[in-house]
């Protein structure tokens, strides 16, 4: 199995944290998102203590929201005392209905309207991740108008390119996050930050992108960052506190893909940190990285119930499923790798063959992953089971072709619970006027 938190029980069924995914599904009805809420806390637990390891006490993680966002979740962070990382309005709204302690949270975006500065300033953030000039300049403004100075990072553009795919490379000079130091428009930034009377400039943040497997890119970003702020405080006189490393690290979503060894990365680039800021005569910073995918990916599965099983002769095979794109749009928009397997017999010997596992939607891109090897005699009413899909697929999800949401059943120590409702049809035209 890809990840230990899967098995095989006696009677031949998948398990996730130890419970039988066909009980599950047949318990709360399918599709059904499954989270392994032991899972989700071990993984903050381990980030929490290489950072301290690697980096010192002064350093943590932060949960990048997106992967996954819901009350549930902003609960377990802060039991976990974790911090976050926000990209919108509705993410920080999502973190204050669950009482996370918005100190602890920064506010990522490209792009965040004036009333989104005002809402996030207005209940408390953290600290702003500014990316750009009209941004900063908001800051100052609505800090002055509530009486306060607002902590910042720079989101700085290193100009990596990580090796990833192309929609999840985000260090490169031309990306349309941050200011790039190749162009002097991170050193702009800096200077301008600098000269805000309500804005207090905390340190520099970069983000290279998604499922890297080993330290090489961060290596790099960390040397180009450090160097950078070695300069600006040569030139400018300002010493950073923190240096946000952003996230990144991958996860398995095939028995192909490699495992990794986050932890010992993770010191890896702490010796590396600590080197360089000595040899440039900087102080240590606080480090903060922003996991996502890395914490709640392998503690989630998708289940599914078969119906169409279509076998066009000389061509094709289709398995369709009450699912689809709606609740993971991944391989529609990034041809996203995932196992696939039946959940009430993920070890049959009977023969296979090779077909597409589609969804449901009105749509011919409705695929969940294509070129899978299935039981021939696969049929109706199986449970399907699709694993990793606990990042990017509860928060990507849509009611395209007005197809309600599944739920969020959680996991725990040998319990289940619903964490986020199966939305219902009134649901799907609640804003209808």
């Amino acid at each position: 199995m890809i990840c230990n938190n899967l098995s095989i029980n006696e009677a031949g069924h998948l398990t996730l944290g130890g419970q039988d995914t066909v009980e599950l599904a047949r318990r709360y009805g399918t599709p059904l998102y499954l989270m392994d809420e032991d899972r989700i806390r071990e993984r903050c637990r381990m980030y929490k203590k290489a950072m301290r390891e690697a980096f010192g006490a002064k350093s943590s993680p932060l949960y990048a929201s997106k992967a996954a966002s819901f009350k549930q979740l902003y609960r377990i962070m802060k039991e976990e005392e974790m911090g976050i990382d926000v990209v919108s309005a509705g993410e920080i709204y999502t973190a204050v209905a669950a009482q996370f302690p918005l100190e602890r949270a920064y506010f990522h975006s490209n792009n965040k309207t004036d009333a989104d500065v005002a809402y996030a300033i207005e209940h408390g953030i953290g600290y702003f991740v500014v990316d750009n000039r009209e941004e900063l300049d908001v800051i100052d403004v609505v800090a002055r108008e509530k009486g306060i100075r607002q902590k910042i990072l720079l989101r700085i553009t290193p100009g990596i390119d990580p090796h990833t795919y192309a929609a999840v490379a985000t260090g490169k000079v031309d990306s349309k996050f941050g200011s790039a130091i190749e162009t002097g428009q991170a050193e702009e930034m800096t200077v301008l930050a600098l000269s805000k009377e309500n804005i207090s400039l905390v340190g520099y943040h970069c983000h290279v992108g998604s499922q890297v497997f080993d330290s090489d890119v961060f290596l790099r970003a960390t040397a180009i960052m450090l160097d950078f702020a070695a300069k600006m405080k040569a030139l400018h006189g300002y010493e950073m506190e923190e240096l946000d490393l952003g996230g990144g690290y991958g996860v398995r979503y095939l028995d192909e893909h490699p495992e990794i060894d986050i932890a010992a990365n993770i010191f890896q680039v702490g010796i590396a940190v600590k080197a360089h800021c000595e040899a440039l005569g900087l102080p240590m910073p606080a480090v903060r990285m922003e996991p996502g995918r890395s914490i709640v990916a392998d503690a989630g599965m998708t289940l599914y119930n078969v119906g169409t099983v279509k076998r066009i002769p000389g061509y094709k095979n289709y398995v369709s499923v009450d699912g689809g794109m709606t609740d993971n749009p991944r391989f529609a928009l990034y041809h996203s790798s995932y196992t696939v397997l039946l959940a009430d017999r993920p070890e049959s010997d009977a023969p296979k063959f090779r077909c597409s596992v589609v969804g449901r939607c009105c749509e011919s891109g409705d695929i969940l992953q294509e070129d899978v090897s299935l039981p021939e005699d696969v049929q109706r009413g199986e449970i399907l089971a699709v694993l990793t899909t606990g990042a990017y697929n509860y928060s990507m999800a849509s009611n395209y072709n007005r197809i309600p949401r599944p739920p969020v059943v959680m996991l725990r120590g040998g319990e289940s619970y619903v964490a986020v409702k199966r939305e219902t049809f009134e649901d799907v035209c609640a804003n209808d006027i």
